[in-house]
C-alpha cells in the first residue's frame, strides 16, 4: 500500500521557490548575453539582491548554475519528446512506426523553436571554460535513446525494412564500441547506425533552422521540415511511405 507523499515544510517551499527564481533570472540572462554571460552577480542583480553570497547556498558557483539549466533544458526537451511517442504508442503497421518517428521529430522542432536559447546551451557552441559533468549525461542521452528504441521496436514489429541495407565494415563496427557498450547485447549493428543517423541528421535539420541557416532558402519551414523527416524515415527503414490516398508504397509495400 503507498503511502501519501510528506507535505512539504516551509522552508523547502521556500527553498524550491527561490531556486526557480535563480534559474528562471539565469534564463533571462542566457537570452540576452549567452551562456557565458551568465554570472551570480547579475543573477543576484536581477533578483533584487544586494549581493551574490546569499546564492551560494544554492549553487556554489556559474558552473553549478549552468549545469541545473542545461540538466532542465535536456529534461523539458526529453518530456517533449517522450510525450509525442506517447501519443502513437500502440500503432504498428504501415506507416506507424513512421509516424512515431515524425511527431518525435516535430515535438523536438516545436520545442527547439519554443526554447531557441535552451537550445542553444545544449546543442549549440561549448561554453568557454566550462565542461558539463556527468549529471548532464542521463538527461541528455534521453532523446538519442528514445530514437533508438523506436528501431529497435519497428525491428521488432518486423516494421524495419531499410531501403539499402548495407553490410557494416570491422573498423565502423569498433568505432561503434563505446555506443554498443551501453546497449543490450545483441542489437545489429546496422539498427544501431540507422538510429544513430536519424539522431544526427534530427538535430543537425533543427540546429539549421534555430540558428537561421535555412533562412531564404526554404520558405514553407514547417512543410519541408515534414517532408525530409518523413524522407528520411522511409530511407532508413521505419516502414514503407504513405501517400495521401493511404496506400503504402516503397519496397516490400
Amino acid at each position: 500500500m503507498s503511502t501519501a507523499p510528506r507535505p512539504l515544510t516551509a522552508r523547502e517551499r521556500a527553498r524550491i521557490e527561490f531556486t526557480r527564481d535563480i534559474k528562471e533570472a539565469a534564463r533571462r540572462q542566457l537570452a540576452e548575453h549567452g551562456a557565458a554571460g551568465i554570472s551570480l552577480r547579475g543573477v543576484a542583480r536581477d533578483i533584487g539582491l544586494v549581493s551574490a553570497s546569499a546564492l551560494y547556498r544554492y549553487f556554489p558557483g556559474r558552473d553549478a548554475l549552468l549545469t541545473a539549466l542545461i540538466a532542465d533544458s535536456y529534461t523539458s526537451l526529453g518530456d517533449a519528446a517522450d510525450a509525442a511517442a506517447a501519443l502513437d504508442a500502440g500503432a504498428t503497421g504501415p506507416g506507424g512506426h513512421l509516424g512515431r518517428w515524425v511527431a518525435v521529430c516535430h515535438a523536438v522542432r516545436d520545442w527547439a523553436l519554443a526554447h531557441p536559447h535552451e537550445y542553444a546551451l545544449i546543442h549549440g557552441s561549448p561554453v568557454p571554460g566550462y565542461t558539463a559533468p556527468e549529471d548532464t549525461i542521463g538527461p541528455g542521452v534521453r532523446v538519442p535513446f528514445l530514437i533508438g528504441a523506436l528501431f529497435a521496436r519497428a525491428a521488432q514489429d518486423g516494421g524495419y525494412r531499410p531501403l539499402d541495407r548495407l553490410p557494416v565494415p570491422a573498423d565502423a563496427h569498433r568505432a561503434l564500441l563505446p555506443l554498443l557498450g551501453r546497449l543490450p547485447e545483441g542489437i545489429p549493428d546496422d539498427l544501431v547506425i540507422a538510429g544513430l543517423t536519424a539522431w544526427t541528421y534530427l538535430f543537425g535539420a533543427v540546429s539549421f533552422e534555430v540558428f537561421g541557416h535555412r533562412a531564404n532558402v526554404v520558405a514553407d519551414p514547417q512543410s519541408y521540415f515534414d517532408h525530409e523527416v518523413r524522407r528520411l524515415g522511409v530511407l532508413l527503414g521505419l516502414g514503407p511511405a504513405v501517400p495521401e490516398d493511404g496506400r503504402p508504397s516503397g519496397p516490400g509495400a
